[in-house]
């Protein structure tokens, strides 16, 4: 017997999916515990978990996978391919669609080019050259250094925004799931806005020369950043494709603002075994447990529920001191995470739909 951590593990499908599953009726496990509530799973139960992962992979709708997870354990071999092939032929339908409205926004936005280039971040035409603390460029950096995406399909994402404008330099990432943005003032540069994406392992290799509060001197041009230390330099490419203009994506009405006790909230979370988890938002933030999350608040207590992915909050919650602000705007809006003594550093996180 597998427990539902282990059979997670084997079949590539969460701890909270596999949860799920068991509520849906479409993967229940073989034993419940009366007394504790844990799932168990029988050996044979893997190979279905790993077929119901490959269907939900390839966006099969659950009623469709309800009937090839029986057709199949049935040995019915007549009904199972024409679900299937009937599911490839509604995404090629679907595809279709796609590519069709792609293609007209591909076209406005070719049409609405010059008034969309004052809207979006580019690359810097003349050199910006800074002077600022190291200590307050390392603090900037590794309030953004989390939220950096990983995806080889966005490269323009692999990296953070160096946004020069006026004497702040605005530091920016994002991965599309979460974005984390720090302003830090500078000296040097008093002329027009400049921006360049820098990638990540050049990122890292300036985060590793601020090791103090030397004076830093910084150069942000169209091809290349410098940066420049205590005699010792690193400088490399910039990434060469315009990254989202983040001040449009941090413009956000004002929201109902919690204090987050961070401690706690850290322990909460590190508690979690899957992807999704379920905070519960009254006069604080609570981390609900399993079974309040499937009937309710914890506790009993009314209030705000949203879904959000632990390891992300996590990251976002790094560094923090004892106490951040939460602001929640609405269920299916960002939340916005703040230190309370430095409101220029924030991040976003986007919530995880409860009904998914």
């Amino acid at each position: 017997m597998r427990s539902i951590g282990e059979m997670g593990r084997a079949s590539g499908l969460g701890v909270s999916a596999l949860r799920f599953y068991d509520r849906a009726g479409v993967l229940v496990p073989a034993r419940v515990d009366p007394a504790t509530g844990y799932r168990w799973y029988a050996p044979e139960q893997l190979d279905e978990a790993r077929l119901l992962a490959r269907l939900r992979q390839a966006g099969m709708p659950l009623v469709d996978v309800r009937l090839v997870l029986a057709g199949w354990s049935a040995g019915d071999t007549g009904v199972v391919p024409r679900l299937l092939d009937g599911h490839l032929r509604r995404l090629e339908r679907e595809l279709a669609d796609a590519r069709g409205a792609l293609s007209a926004v591909r076209a406005r936005l070719g049409a609405e080019e010059p008034s969309m280039n004052t809207a979006t971040t580019t690359a810097a035409t003349t050199a910006a050259r800074l002077t600022l603390p190291a200590a307050d460029l390392a603090a900037a950096l590794d309030a953004v250094r989390f939220a950096v995406s990983a995806d080889p399909e966005l490269p323009v994402l692999a990296g953070v925004l160096f946004d020069v404008d006026g004497a702040d330099l605005h530091l920016v990432a994002t991965d599309r799931f979460r974005m984390a943005v720090a302003r830090t003032a500078a000296t040097g540069h008093d002329g027009d806005r400049a921006a360049a994406t820098v990638p990540t392992p050049l990122v890292d290799a300036m985060r590793a020369l601020l090791a103090d509060d030397a004076p830093v001197r910084l150069t942000i041009g169209a091809d290349g950043v410098e940066l420049e230390t205590q005699g010792r330099r690193v400088a490399g490419q910039v990434v060469g494709e315009e990254f989202p203009d983040h001040r449009r994506l941090t413009r956000l009405p004002e929201g109902r603002r919690l204090t987050v006790d961070v401690p706690a909230l850290r322990r909460a979370l590190h508690a979690q075994d899957g992807d999704v988890c379920v905070l519960v938002l009254t006069d604080t933030v609570e981390v609900a447990d399993d079974r309040a999350a499937a009937s309710g608040p914890a506790g009993g207590s009314t209030g705000d529920r949203v879904g959000v992915n632990p390891g992300y909050l996590l990251d976002a919650l790094a560094g923090a001191g004892e106490e951040m602000v939460l602001e929640y705007l609405g269920p299916k809006a960002p939340l916005v995470l703040v230190h309370p003594d430095v409101e220029d550093v924030f991040s976003l996180l986007m919530p995880v739909a409860l009904d998914a």
